[in-house]
């Protein structure tokens, strides 16, 4: 399988998100960019870090108390901790914040395109012909992940592009455009961006519900052959 020649690396833009500007016969259908607190949450797991420090300081109030009985030094024992985890959770919201403020989404009636990068500012340029299929993973709030099976043939390495890939899938990496907001409206335009230009039916609509629980869910929108 060879690796995809859609790749470029670039310090200045000559369109926002694009390394070069759109030509004339090509239309931007959307463009934007991951929701901070939903990226932090699904890709840096704020949430399961922050319960992890909560169950630490926790236990370590309880061992305080249990060996001095002093609810101060059970206090102290908290206070003491308590700055690290803090660190901790900031950093990760920084990372997060800085993930979304330097990455680009670019949708257009030909093709995908993905500006990442927080130190080496990388372009994806996706093509619809090298786009075998599309999926919707919405959750609550609206905002979901769209992974882009590429087609056969087509490949671009899993470091090139964490996060904005999906999870465990490192010996065939899927780019995926991630904590999308509006993500079923997106993932609309896509569908029918892809098969306008493929001539192509899809085999299930990608106009989903949104879930009411904030379980993800995941929802296929393959996009083959009539």
């Amino acid at each position: 399988m060879k690796e995809t020649t859609h790749e470029f690396e670039h310090e200045f833009e000559a369109a926002h998100g694009l390394p070069e500007p759109l030509p004339a016969r090509e239309t931007l259908l959307w463009q934007g960019t991951p929701d901070v607190w939903a990226m932090a949450r699904d890709v840096f797991h704020t949430r399961s870090v922050a319960l992890y420090f909560g169950v630490i300081l926790a236990l370590r109030a309880a061992s305080a108390w249990s060996d001095t009985g002093s609810a101060y030094e059970a206090a102290l024992a908290v206070v003491y901790l308590l700055p690290l985890a803090v660190l901790g959770l900031g950093l990760l919201a920084l990372l997060a914040w800085l993930t979304a403020r330097t990455t680009v989404y670019t949708l257009t009636d030909q093709r995908v395109v993905m500006r990442i990068g927080i130190v080496l500012t990388l372009t994806f340029n996706l093509p619809f012909k090298a786009i075998a299929a599309a999926d919707l993973r919405q959750r609550a709030g609206g905002s979901g992940d769209i992974p882009l099976t590429l087609a056969a043939g087509e490949k671009i390495a899993f470091a090139h592009l964490w996060p904005h890939a999906r999870p465990w899938r490192v010996a065939t990496p899927v780019p995926m455009l991630r904590n999308v907001p509006d993500a079923a409206r997106v993932a609309q335009l896509l569908a029918q961006a892809w098969s306008q230009s493929r001539g192509v039916a899809l085999t299930h609509s990608t106009a989903l519900d949104t879930p009411e629980t904030g379980h993800a869910v995941a929802a296929h929108s393959h996009l083959s052959p009539t």
